[in-house]
Protein backbone atom coordinates (compact mmCIF):
# COMPACT_ATOMS: atom_id res chain seq x y z
CA UNK A 1 0.00 0.00 0.00
CA UNK A 2 2.39 2.41 0.96
CA UNK A 3 5.29 1.22 -1.30
CA UNK A 4 5.09 3.93 -4.32
CA UNK A 5 5.09 6.81 -1.25
CA UNK A 6 8.08 5.99 0.01
CA UNK A 7 9.84 4.52 -3.04
CA UNK A 8 9.76 0.86 -2.11
CA UNK A 9 10.14 -1.64 -4.98
CA UNK A 10 8.75 -4.54 -2.46
CA UNK A 11 7.44 -5.11 1.18
CA UNK A 12 10.43 -4.40 3.24
CA UNK A 13 9.05 -5.72 6.67
CA UNK A 14 7.63 -9.56 5.58
CA UNK A 15 8.03 -11.63 8.66
CA UNK A 16 8.19 -14.75 6.08
CA UNK A 17 12.21 -15.26 5.66
CA UNK A 18 13.70 -14.01 3.07
CA UNK A 19 17.14 -14.61 2.65
CA UNK A 20 17.35 -10.90 0.44
CA UNK A 21 16.83 -9.24 3.69
CA UNK A 22 19.38 -11.22 5.95
CA UNK A 23 20.54 -8.90 8.56
CA UNK A 24 23.98 -9.61 9.34
CA UNK A 25 24.37 -6.88 12.09
CA UNK A 26 23.15 -8.13 15.63
CA UNK A 27 26.17 -11.42 15.92
CA UNK A 28 24.18 -12.99 13.17
CA UNK A 29 26.65 -12.65 10.27
CA UNK A 30 29.21 -14.09 13.14
CA UNK A 31 26.27 -16.90 13.90
CA UNK A 32 26.08 -18.31 10.29
CA UNK A 33 29.66 -17.86 9.50
CA UNK A 34 30.46 -20.25 12.76
CA UNK A 35 28.03 -22.25 11.58
CA UNK A 36 29.24 -22.95 8.26
CA UNK A 37 32.53 -23.64 9.93
CA UNK A 38 30.94 -26.31 12.18
CA UNK A 39 29.35 -27.94 9.76
CA UNK A 40 32.28 -27.89 7.67
CA UNK A 41 34.16 -29.47 10.30
CA UNK A 42 31.55 -32.84 10.18
CA UNK A 43 31.75 -33.30 13.62
CA UNK A 44 28.93 -33.82 16.62
CA UNK A 45 25.69 -32.26 17.05
CA UNK A 46 25.08 -28.13 16.41
CA UNK A 47 22.45 -25.91 18.89
CA UNK A 48 20.68 -22.82 17.93
CA UNK A 49 18.56 -21.30 20.67
CA UNK A 50 16.75 -18.16 20.60
CA UNK A 51 13.18 -16.43 21.76
CA UNK A 52 10.04 -16.99 19.69
CA UNK A 53 10.43 -14.30 17.13
CA UNK A 54 14.31 -14.01 17.30
CA UNK A 55 15.48 -15.09 13.30
CA UNK A 56 16.18 -18.69 14.12
CA UNK A 57 13.94 -19.58 10.71
CA UNK A 58 16.03 -16.76 8.53
CA UNK A 59 19.28 -17.96 9.76
CA UNK A 60 18.31 -21.47 9.14
CA UNK A 61 17.44 -20.42 5.62
CA UNK A 62 20.24 -18.36 5.10
CA UNK A 63 22.60 -21.67 6.12
CA UNK A 64 20.77 -23.64 3.57
CA UNK A 65 21.64 -20.96 1.34
CA UNK A 66 25.37 -21.14 1.95
CA UNK A 67 26.14 -24.31 1.96
CA UNK A 68 28.77 -25.61 -0.57
CA UNK A 69 27.27 -27.82 -3.50
CA UNK A 70 28.64 -30.55 -1.97
CA UNK A 71 26.77 -30.69 1.39
CA UNK A 72 23.12 -32.01 1.16
CA UNK A 73 20.55 -30.35 3.10
CA UNK A 74 17.87 -32.19 5.16
CA UNK A 75 15.11 -29.85 6.47
CA UNK A 76 12.36 -31.10 9.19
CA UNK A 77 10.29 -27.95 9.89
CA UNK A 78 8.01 -30.02 12.74
CA UNK A 79 9.79 -32.46 14.13
CA UNK A 80 6.92 -33.19 17.08
CA UNK A 81 6.61 -36.73 16.16
CA UNK A 82 7.96 -40.28 17.49
CA UNK A 83 10.86 -41.70 16.67
CA UNK A 84 9.68 -44.20 14.25
CA UNK A 85 8.00 -41.50 12.30
CA UNK A 86 11.17 -39.00 12.33
CA UNK A 87 12.97 -41.48 10.60
CA UNK A 88 10.37 -41.85 7.72
CA UNK A 89 10.41 -38.00 7.69
CA UNK A 90 14.14 -38.05 6.78
CA UNK A 91 13.74 -40.57 4.70
CA UNK A 92 11.21 -39.01 2.63
CA UNK A 93 13.18 -35.71 2.72
CA UNK A 94 16.10 -37.50 1.03
CA UNK A 95 13.31 -39.25 -1.34
CA UNK A 96 14.67 -42.43 -0.52
CA UNK A 97 12.40 -45.42 -2.10
CA UNK A 98 10.73 -47.59 0.53
CA UNK A 99 8.14 -49.87 0.59
CA UNK A 100 4.44 -49.31 2.24
CA UNK A 101 4.67 -49.88 5.33
CA UNK A 102 8.72 -50.34 5.99
CA UNK A 103 9.38 -50.36 9.58
CA UNK A 104 12.21 -48.99 11.68
CA UNK A 105 14.81 -51.25 10.80
CA UNK A 106 14.17 -51.39 7.11
CA UNK A 107 14.03 -47.68 7.29
CA UNK A 108 17.73 -46.61 8.81
CA UNK A 109 19.31 -49.57 6.80
CA UNK A 110 18.11 -47.89 3.96
CA UNK A 111 19.25 -44.40 5.51
CA UNK A 112 22.77 -45.83 6.07
CA UNK A 113 23.60 -46.64 3.10
CA UNK A 114 22.07 -43.98 1.63
CA UNK A 115 24.69 -41.86 4.00
CA UNK A 116 27.73 -44.21 3.01
CA UNK A 117 26.81 -43.39 -0.87
CA UNK A 118 26.98 -40.22 -0.26
CA UNK A 119 30.16 -40.71 2.10
CA UNK A 120 32.31 -42.17 -0.65
CA UNK A 121 31.02 -40.07 -3.36
CA UNK A 122 32.25 -37.52 -1.13
CA UNK A 123 29.06 -35.92 -0.01
CA UNK A 124 28.28 -34.39 3.12
CA UNK A 125 24.84 -34.82 4.77
CA UNK A 126 22.99 -32.29 7.00
CA UNK A 127 19.89 -32.32 9.10
CA UNK A 128 18.23 -29.71 10.02
CA UNK A 129 15.90 -29.73 12.71
CA UNK A 130 13.72 -26.11 13.29
CA UNK A 131 11.06 -26.33 16.82
CA UNK A 132 13.31 -29.10 18.47
CA UNK A 133 12.14 -27.65 21.82
CA UNK A 134 9.29 -29.44 21.18
CA UNK A 135 10.53 -32.93 20.33
CA UNK A 136 9.96 -35.69 22.40
CA UNK A 137 12.53 -37.15 24.92
CA UNK A 138 12.05 -40.56 22.61
CA UNK A 139 12.46 -38.44 19.40
CA UNK A 140 15.70 -36.70 20.96
CA UNK A 141 17.16 -39.99 21.72
CA UNK A 142 16.57 -41.21 18.15
CA UNK A 143 18.68 -38.55 16.92
CA UNK A 144 21.40 -38.72 19.24
CA UNK A 145 21.61 -42.84 17.59
CA UNK A 146 21.91 -40.88 13.71
CA UNK A 147 24.54 -39.07 15.00
CA UNK A 148 26.31 -42.35 15.97
CA UNK A 149 26.37 -43.31 12.01
CA UNK A 150 29.95 -43.00 11.25
CA UNK A 151 33.05 -44.47 9.87
CA UNK A 152 35.99 -44.44 11.68
CA UNK A 153 37.18 -41.22 10.42
CA UNK A 154 33.60 -39.08 9.55
CA UNK A 155 30.25 -38.50 11.18
CA UNK A 156 27.97 -39.49 8.26
CA UNK A 157 25.31 -37.14 9.07
CA UNK A 158 25.82 -33.71 10.45
CA UNK A 159 22.97 -32.05 12.93
CA UNK A 160 21.84 -28.89 13.46
CA UNK A 161 19.22 -28.41 16.08
CA UNK A 162 17.22 -24.62 16.13
CA UNK A 163 14.62 -24.17 18.96
CA UNK A 164 13.49 -22.41 22.01
CA UNK A 165 15.68 -21.76 25.45
CA UNK A 166 13.08 -24.44 26.26
CA UNK A 167 15.57 -26.72 24.65
CA UNK A 168 18.17 -25.55 26.84
CA UNK A 169 15.80 -27.04 29.89
CA UNK A 170 14.93 -29.81 28.02
CA UNK A 171 18.52 -30.49 27.08
CA UNK A 172 18.91 -30.69 31.40
CA UNK A 173 16.91 -33.37 32.15
CA UNK A 174 18.94 -36.43 32.97
CA UNK A 175 17.72 -38.90 30.93
CA UNK A 176 18.86 -37.11 27.99
CA UNK A 177 22.45 -36.27 28.98
CA UNK A 178 24.02 -38.53 26.13
CA UNK A 179 22.97 -36.17 23.49
CA UNK A 180 23.52 -33.11 25.61
CA UNK A 181 27.48 -34.37 25.51
CA UNK A 182 27.51 -34.77 21.95
CA UNK A 183 26.62 -30.98 21.45
CA UNK A 184 29.86 -29.90 20.31
CA UNK A 185 28.73 -26.17 19.01
CA UNK A 186 26.53 -24.17 21.17
CA UNK A 187 24.99 -20.52 19.81
CA UNK A 188 22.24 -18.13 21.19
CA UNK A 189 20.69 -15.46 18.86
CA UNK A 190 20.31 -12.10 21.48
CA UNK A 191 17.79 -9.62 21.40
CA UNK A 192 18.84 -6.79 19.44
CA UNK A 193 20.13 -3.68 21.02
CA UNK A 194 18.15 -0.62 19.98
CA UNK A 195 21.22 0.53 17.49
CA UNK A 196 21.47 -2.44 16.20
CA UNK A 197 17.72 -2.03 15.67
CA UNK A 198 18.32 1.14 14.16
CA UNK A 199 20.87 -0.46 11.50
CA UNK A 200 18.57 -3.39 11.22
CA UNK A 201 15.21 -0.98 10.20
CA UNK A 202 17.71 1.12 7.60
CA UNK A 203 19.05 -2.10 5.90
CA UNK A 204 15.82 -3.27 5.69
CA UNK A 205 14.30 -0.07 3.75
CA UNK A 206 17.29 0.18 1.51
CA UNK A 207 17.29 -3.33 0.80
CA UNK A 208 13.69 -2.70 -0.45
CA UNK A 209 14.76 -0.06 -2.75
CA UNK A 210 14.39 3.32 -0.54
CA UNK A 211 17.13 5.51 -1.83
CA UNK A 212 16.01 8.83 0.53
CA UNK A 213 17.33 9.89 3.82
CA UNK A 214 16.96 7.78 6.97
CA UNK A 215 13.39 7.67 8.09
CA UNK A 216 13.77 5.87 11.18
CA UNK A 217 14.98 8.44 13.49
CA UNK A 218 16.94 8.15 16.98
CA UNK A 219 13.15 8.69 19.06
CA UNK A 220 11.16 6.41 16.74
CA UNK A 221 14.17 3.47 17.17
CA UNK A 222 14.14 3.73 20.63
CA UNK A 223 9.96 3.52 21.01
CA UNK A 224 10.37 0.24 18.49
CA UNK A 225 13.32 -1.03 20.51
CA UNK A 226 11.16 -0.78 24.17
CA UNK A 227 7.67 -2.07 22.40
CA UNK A 228 9.48 -5.07 20.67
CA UNK A 229 12.23 -6.28 23.02
CA UNK A 230 14.63 -6.15 20.80
CA UNK A 231 12.92 -9.34 18.22
CA UNK A 232 13.14 -9.18 14.49
CA UNK A 233 9.88 -10.24 14.09
CA UNK A 234 8.22 -7.86 16.06
CA UNK A 235 10.43 -4.95 14.94
CA UNK A 236 9.50 -6.35 11.16
CA UNK A 237 5.80 -5.69 12.83
CA UNK A 238 6.37 -2.31 13.74
CA UNK A 239 7.96 -1.24 11.39
CA UNK A 240 5.39 -1.96 8.85
CA UNK A 241 2.79 -0.67 10.80
CA UNK A 242 4.80 2.32 11.54
CA UNK A 243 4.95 3.16 8.10
CA UNK A 244 1.62 2.72 7.45
CA UNK A 245 0.69 5.29 9.83
CA UNK A 246 2.98 7.93 8.27
CA UNK A 247 1.59 6.83 5.04
CA UNK A 248 -2.47 7.16 6.30
CA UNK A 249 -1.43 10.59 7.15
CA UNK A 250 0.32 11.76 3.82
CA UNK A 251 3.47 11.99 5.85
CA UNK A 252 7.32 11.05 4.59
CA UNK A 253 8.36 12.21 8.02
CA UNK A 254 7.52 8.59 10.35
CA UNK A 255 7.24 10.12 13.94
CA UNK A 256 6.94 8.70 17.37
CA UNK A 257 3.11 8.69 17.43
CA UNK A 258 3.45 6.67 13.96
CA UNK A 259 5.27 4.28 16.40
CA UNK A 260 2.59 4.22 19.17
CA UNK A 261 -0.25 3.56 16.55
CA UNK A 262 1.58 0.86 15.73
CA UNK A 263 2.04 -0.33 19.25
CA UNK A 264 -1.79 0.43 19.56
CA UNK A 265 -2.52 -1.78 16.88
CA UNK A 266 -0.05 -5.21 17.67
CA UNK A 267 -0.85 -7.53 20.29
CA UNK A 268 2.40 -7.78 21.86
CA UNK A 269 2.08 -9.51 25.63
CA UNK A 270 3.45 -6.42 27.93
CA UNK A 271 5.40 -7.17 30.49
CA UNK A 272 5.75 -10.72 29.02
CA UNK A 273 8.98 -13.09 29.53
CA UNK A 274 10.96 -11.63 26.76
CA UNK A 275 10.64 -8.06 28.20
CA UNK A 276 11.42 -8.77 31.70
CA UNK A 277 14.76 -10.70 30.82
CA UNK A 278 15.84 -7.64 28.13
CA UNK A 279 13.26 -4.91 28.88
CA UNK A 280 15.99 -3.17 31.28
CA UNK A 281 18.76 -3.50 28.30
CA UNK A 282 16.79 -2.57 26.13
CA UNK A 283 15.80 0.95 27.98
CA UNK A 284 19.30 1.87 27.99
CA UNK A 285 20.52 0.61 25.04
CA UNK A 286 17.84 3.21 23.52
CA UNK A 287 19.01 6.21 25.66
CA UNK A 288 22.03 5.84 24.25
CA UNK A 289 20.79 5.95 20.44
CA UNK A 290 19.07 9.53 21.41
CA UNK A 291 22.25 10.67 22.54
CA UNK A 292 24.03 10.03 19.18
CA UNK A 293 23.87 13.27 17.27
CA UNK A 294 23.21 12.92 13.06
CA UNK A 295 22.61 10.97 10.91
CA UNK A 296 25.59 8.38 11.89
CA UNK A 297 23.46 6.95 14.92
CA UNK A 298 23.39 3.97 13.14
CA UNK A 299 26.64 3.57 12.90
CA UNK A 300 27.95 0.54 14.89
CA UNK A 301 32.47 0.11 16.00
CA UNK A 302 31.42 -3.28 17.33
CA UNK A 303 30.84 -4.69 14.00
CA UNK A 304 30.86 -4.22 10.16
CA UNK A 305 27.07 -3.64 9.70
CA UNK A 306 25.36 -3.89 6.28
CA UNK A 307 26.08 -0.42 3.50
CA UNK A 308 23.59 2.49 4.67
CA UNK A 309 24.43 4.78 2.25
CA UNK A 310 23.44 8.17 2.41
CA UNK A 311 23.24 11.10 0.09
CA UNK A 312 23.29 11.06 -4.00
CA UNK A 313 22.94 7.90 -5.30
CA UNK A 314 26.05 6.12 -6.34
CA UNK A 315 26.96 5.18 -9.93
CA UNK A 316 25.92 2.21 -10.96
CA UNK A 317 27.47 1.32 -14.51
CA UNK A 318 25.63 4.41 -15.98
CA UNK A 319 27.32 5.91 -18.60
CA UNK A 320 30.31 7.57 -17.68
CA UNK A 321 30.25 11.19 -18.10
CA UNK A 322 33.33 13.78 -18.86
CA UNK A 323 35.30 13.98 -16.42
CA UNK A 324 35.17 16.66 -14.17
CA UNK A 325 37.90 18.41 -12.66
CA UNK A 326 39.15 16.98 -9.13
CA UNK A 327 39.20 19.65 -5.82
CA UNK A 328 41.84 18.60 -3.47
CA UNK A 329 40.37 16.86 -0.65
CA UNK A 330 40.60 18.77 2.32
CA UNK A 331 42.88 18.00 5.15
CA UNK A 332 41.09 20.13 7.50
CA UNK A 333 37.17 19.56 7.59
CA UNK A 334 34.81 21.27 8.71
CA UNK A 335 33.54 21.26 12.40
CA UNK A 336 31.17 17.88 12.69
CA UNK A 337 27.32 19.03 12.01
CA UNK A 338 25.25 18.17 14.79
CA UNK A 339 21.85 18.01 13.37
CA UNK A 340 19.13 15.62 13.24
CA UNK A 341 19.57 14.11 10.20
CA UNK A 342 16.05 13.50 7.92
CA UNK A 343 12.43 14.82 8.45
CA UNK A 344 12.04 13.83 11.56
CA UNK A 345 14.42 16.03 13.10
CA UNK A 346 11.35 18.29 15.08
CA UNK A 347 10.37 14.85 16.07
CA UNK A 348 12.95 13.69 17.00
CA UNK A 349 15.77 15.79 18.30
CA UNK A 350 18.43 14.78 20.63
CA UNK A 351 20.90 16.28 22.82
CA UNK A 352 24.02 17.20 20.54
CA UNK A 353 27.37 15.05 20.59
CA UNK A 354 30.10 17.43 21.67
CA UNK A 355 32.33 18.51 18.54
CA UNK A 356 35.49 18.88 21.00
CA UNK A 357 36.78 15.56 19.29
CA UNK A 358 35.96 16.62 15.50
CA UNK A 359 38.81 18.60 15.05
CA UNK A 360 40.91 15.81 16.83
CA UNK A 361 39.49 13.15 14.60
CA UNK A 362 41.06 14.66 11.49
CA UNK A 363 44.68 14.01 12.43
CA UNK A 364 46.42 11.20 11.73
CA UNK A 365 44.68 8.53 9.50
CA UNK A 366 41.43 10.29 7.94
CA UNK A 367 43.67 13.28 7.28
CA UNK A 368 46.09 10.37 5.46
CA UNK A 369 43.48 8.97 3.79
CA UNK A 370 41.66 12.14 2.05
CA UNK A 371 45.37 13.44 1.42
CA UNK A 372 46.08 9.63 -0.45
CA UNK A 373 42.44 9.61 -2.13
CA UNK A 374 42.74 13.62 -3.67
CA UNK A 375 46.74 12.29 -4.94
CA UNK A 376 44.92 9.37 -6.50
CA UNK A 377 42.02 11.25 -8.27
CA UNK A 378 44.36 13.42 -9.73
CA UNK A 379 46.15 10.69 -11.53
CA UNK A 380 43.95 8.04 -12.24
CA UNK A 381 42.52 6.99 -15.41
CA UNK A 382 38.45 7.80 -16.00
CA UNK A 383 37.85 4.52 -16.11
CA UNK A 384 39.17 3.09 -12.96
CA UNK A 385 37.55 1.65 -10.39
CA UNK A 386 36.64 1.38 -6.25
CA UNK A 387 34.22 -0.50 -4.21
CA UNK A 388 32.11 1.89 -2.25
CA UNK A 389 31.44 0.21 1.23
CA UNK A 390 29.52 3.39 3.29
CA UNK A 391 28.87 6.65 4.13
CA UNK A 392 28.39 9.16 7.02
CA UNK A 393 27.35 12.42 7.99
CA UNK A 394 29.29 12.36 11.41
CA UNK A 395 32.97 12.89 11.05
CA UNK A 396 33.60 11.42 14.52
CA UNK A 397 31.59 8.40 13.85
CA UNK A 398 33.35 7.46 10.13
CA UNK A 399 36.94 7.91 11.76
CA UNK A 400 36.07 5.80 14.28
CA UNK A 401 35.03 2.99 11.37
CA UNK A 402 37.48 3.64 9.94
CA UNK A 403 40.38 3.01 12.36
CA UNK A 404 38.47 0.08 12.98
CA UNK A 405 38.58 -1.36 9.47
CA UNK A 406 42.21 -0.46 9.04
CA UNK A 407 42.72 -3.19 11.53
CA UNK A 408 41.20 -5.99 9.66
CA UNK A 409 42.46 -4.74 6.16
CA UNK A 410 45.31 -3.06 4.64
CA UNK A 411 44.78 1.19 4.86
CA UNK A 412 46.39 1.78 2.09
CA UNK A 413 43.64 0.54 -0.17
CA UNK A 414 40.70 2.84 1.87
CA UNK A 415 40.13 5.68 0.05
CA UNK A 416 37.58 8.50 1.66
CA UNK A 417 35.83 11.39 -0.43
CA UNK A 418 34.39 14.66 1.34
CA UNK A 419 31.02 15.67 -0.51
CA UNK A 420 27.63 17.39 0.26
CA UNK A 421 24.22 15.56 0.39
CA UNK A 422 21.22 18.29 1.05
CA UNK A 423 23.38 21.02 1.48
CA UNK A 424 25.13 18.83 4.64
CA UNK A 425 29.07 16.94 4.86
CA UNK A 426 28.99 13.49 3.93
CA UNK A 427 32.22 11.22 3.68
CA UNK A 428 32.38 8.29 1.76
CA UNK A 429 34.56 5.22 2.18
CA UNK A 430 35.76 3.41 -1.00
CA UNK A 431 38.18 0.03 -0.86
CA UNK A 432 40.81 -0.72 -3.73
CA UNK A 433 42.10 0.62 -6.62
CA UNK A 434 41.13 -1.63 -9.86
CA UNK A 435 41.59 -1.21 -13.71
CA UNK A 436 38.65 -1.63 -14.55
CA UNK A 437 34.62 -2.26 -13.58
CA UNK A 438 34.96 -6.29 -14.21
CA UNK A 439 38.35 -6.17 -12.15
CA UNK A 440 36.42 -4.61 -9.66
CA UNK A 441 33.26 -6.80 -9.85
CA UNK A 442 35.30 -9.96 -9.45
CA UNK A 443 37.75 -8.49 -6.24
CA UNK A 444 34.38 -7.89 -4.95
CA UNK A 445 33.36 -11.32 -4.83
CA UNK A 446 36.48 -12.13 -2.66
CA UNK A 447 36.43 -8.64 -0.36
CA UNK A 448 37.49 -10.19 3.72
CA UNK A 449 34.30 -10.64 5.37
CA UNK A 450 35.20 -7.36 7.23
CA UNK A 451 34.24 -5.33 4.05
CA UNK A 452 31.64 -7.94 2.75
CA UNK A 453 29.06 -7.10 5.19
CA UNK A 454 28.45 -3.40 3.97
CA UNK A 455 26.71 -4.46 0.48
CA UNK A 456 28.93 -2.86 -1.42
CA UNK A 457 28.65 -1.55 -5.23
CA UNK A 458 30.76 -0.51 -7.56
CA UNK A 459 32.13 3.33 -8.34
CA UNK A 460 34.40 4.21 -11.60
CA UNK A 461 36.97 7.43 -11.13
CA UNK A 462 34.66 9.44 -13.28
CA UNK A 463 31.83 9.04 -11.12
CA UNK A 464 33.52 9.58 -8.21
CA UNK A 465 35.03 12.92 -10.07
CA UNK A 466 31.80 14.03 -11.01
CA UNK A 467 30.28 13.47 -7.78
CA UNK A 468 32.73 15.88 -5.91
CA UNK A 469 32.43 18.32 -8.64
CA UNK A 470 28.38 18.41 -8.18
CA UNK A 471 29.16 18.92 -4.08
CA UNK A 472 31.60 21.88 -4.81
CA UNK A 473 33.48 20.09 -2.22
Amino acid sequence: MYHDFFGLREAPFRITPNTGFFFAGGNRGAILDALLYAISQGEGIVKVTGEVGSGKTMLCRMLQARLPEDVLGVYLANPSVSPDEILHAIAHELELPLPAGSGRLEVMQRLTAFLLDCHAANRQVVLFVEESQGMPIATLEEIRLLSNLETDRHKLLQIVLFGQPELDTLLRKPEIRQLRERITHSFTLAPLSANEIGLYLDFRLRAAGYKGPDLFGPAVVARIARASAGLTRRVNLLGDKTLLAAFSESSHAVAPRHVKAAIRDSEFAQGDAVGNRHGWALVAAALAALLLAGGAWWLSIRQAPPALVIGPAPDRGAAPAADAPVPAASAVPPAADTTQAGPVAAEAAAPAASTATSSASTQGLLAERLAATSAWLRTAGPDRASIQLMGSRSEEQFDRQLRSLSRQVNADQLFVIRTRAADRPLLTLLYGDFASRSEAQAAMGALPQALRAFSPNLRTVQGIRKEISASGS
